[in-house]
């Protein structure tokens, strides 16, 4: 298992959210220098921006990251891919879901009501619930096409490379009180 590369990975991913973080702080003086420079605006990049990118590298980065450590044979990786496949195409639906609802919070979260809040904390957990349940909906297809142990580690790495996505959110700020 190439383990070396999927740390370097793992830290890009976290210097991206640093980055991004330092170009979406929240503090009342970048605030009040955002609506102050509307020129400087189209020049800037957008926390929207680094989430496509974050999206598109991801998700090229996770199937070599899952080719890479698999070490499936040929005849195996001719009947895994196309169930990942469809497997990554419903996450993704998921994924873009829940960057909306992100967005979305983000964008409110500090004129938000208890309601409000409360809401946006039920819509996130059933994304995290629909995650979960997609994953074990998939399992018994991955089954049928890699051993027990395979699946496993399919999963483990799977769920390694969720994690690095949620360092990601880690950048969103808290709700006040």
């Amino acid at each position: 298992m190439n383990q070396n590369k999927f740390l370097v990975i793992i830290l890009m991913l976290i210097v991206l959210a640093a980055t991004r973080s330092a170009l979406a702080q929240n503090s009342p003086a970048q605030k009040n220098a955002t609506k102050n420079s509307t020129a400087d605006d189209a020049s800037q990049p957008k926390p929207d921006d680094f989430i496509e990118l974050l999206r598109k590298d991801v998700r090229s980065q996770k199937k070599q990251i899952i080719a890479e450590n698999m070490g499936l044979s040929e005849a195996e990786a001719e009947k895994f891919w196309p169930v990942y496949d469809r497997y990554a195409a419903e996450l993704s639906k998921i994924y873009d879901t829940k960057l909306a609802l992100l967005n979305d919070y983000t964008e409110n979260y500090s004129s938000m009501t208890g309601e409000q809040a409360e809401n946006y904390i039920r819509k996130r957990a059933e994304v995290e619930q629909s995650i979960m349940q997609l994953r074990l909906k998939y399992m018994p297809a991955f089954r049928k096409v890699l051993s027990g142990r395979e699946t496993a580690l399919f999963y483990q790495l799977e769920w390694r490379l969720g994690l690095a996505i949620d360092v990601q959110l880690v950048q969103v700020p808290l709700i006040n009180q």
